[in-house]
């Protein structure tokens, strides 16, 4: 059977997959829901910098006051149908693995099995991922690598943050994503891949950080669940002792290296300032009008580097 031929039989199975998801709009709003997220994200945050969210108009949890003699105003308003979720495409994982990309409305859906690694709605704190980092840079206009195309969210806040004498390289694993990129997702992307600060590298992100030494200011990493191997296990590289030290190597004096995860983890704090890093965690809500789910980003400074107030 061809590529053409496997890609419709996947697609297929993966509509069946997406009913038995239960996929709807609510779903659209989750992100990274494995076992151990769901574990810690039920815990207050009691580590780090709370940013709070903004919301306009109504929270989500406001119940409006019964009509009187109509029951409940939710009961009083017609039901719109949702519209159906659809499975617009499947990438395959170089090592193993899929991710399937789902759409309902307006909404896009980077799913890998039952989890969700990037929605379109809510993107506060991977955006702040670039921008908090560029926050405590001494200067804008470095070398910045980003671990992961995603949405490309990250990478346009690291456009909009950094000068445009600076360069930026991102590392993509799966090559289906950058064609989504150019494709269904092009209209999140706008022209940011075009920018000639952009330089895209078909690549696993350890093996750019492990190039050369003293070559980026930043190292922006937002590729798994949080510091362990959820995609692929051989990302744990990332996140071991000996793979911090590599980033650590990789950044130039007063560099940061910036990760995000659904979860805290005091353990990774540790292997991070055992590798030598100054680090600020940095708690944000998991989406702007949401106060009970909180992601974490780990800012961690290499010695000397000037870490501008938090805000």
């Amino acid at each position: 059977m061809g590529m053409d031929g496997y890609h419709r039989v996947m697609k297929a199975m993966l509509v069946d997959v997406a009913n038995d998801f239960e996929l709807d709009r609510h779903l659209m709003d989750q992100r990274r829901t494995s076992d151990k997220w769901r574990t810690r994200r039920a815990r207050s945050p009691d580590k780090g910098k709370e940013v709070a969210p903004k919301s306009a108009g109504l929270a989500a949890s406001t119940v409006l006051p019964p009509l009187d003699g109509q029951g409940s105003a939710e009961e009083c308003q017609p039901r719109k149908a949702e519209p159906p979720v659809e499975v617009v495409d499947i990438a395959e994982i170089p090592g193993g693995g899929l991710l399937h990309l789902l759409k309902c409305g307006e909404d896009f859906s980077i799913q890998f099995g039952s989890d969700e690694l990037m929605g379109s709605r809510n993107h506060v704190s991977e955006q702040a991922l670039a921008t908090l980092t560029c926050q405590r840079l001494a200067r804008n206009d470095g070398h910045v690598l980003v671990g992961g195309l995603g949405m490309g969210f990250t990478l346009g806040a690291v456009l909009a943050s950094w000068a445009p004498t600076s360069s930026v390289v991102v590392a993509e694993l799966v090559p289906r994503i950058v064609t989504w990129a150019q494709g269904h997702l092009a209209h999140l992307f706008g022209t940011n891949l075009s920018d000639p600060r952009v330089s895209l590298q078909l690549a696993d992100v350890h093996d750019v950080i492990s190039e050369k030494a003293n070559r980026f200011d930043a190292i922006l990493l937002d590729v798994d669940n949080g510091p362990d191997g959820f995609m692929t296990p051989a990302n744990d590289r990332l996140y071991c002792d000996w793979g911090l030290r590599s980033a650590y190597a990789a950044l130039r004096p007063k560099g940061v290296l910036a990760i995000w995860s659904a979860y805290s983890d005091p353990e990774f704090v540790e292997r991070l300032e055992k590798a030598g890093f100054a680090v600020e965690e940095t708690k944000l809500p998991a989406s702007a009008d949401c106060a009970d789910d909180w992601h974490s980003i780990w800012l961690a400074s290499k010695p000397g580097a000037e870490v501008a107030a938090a805000f």
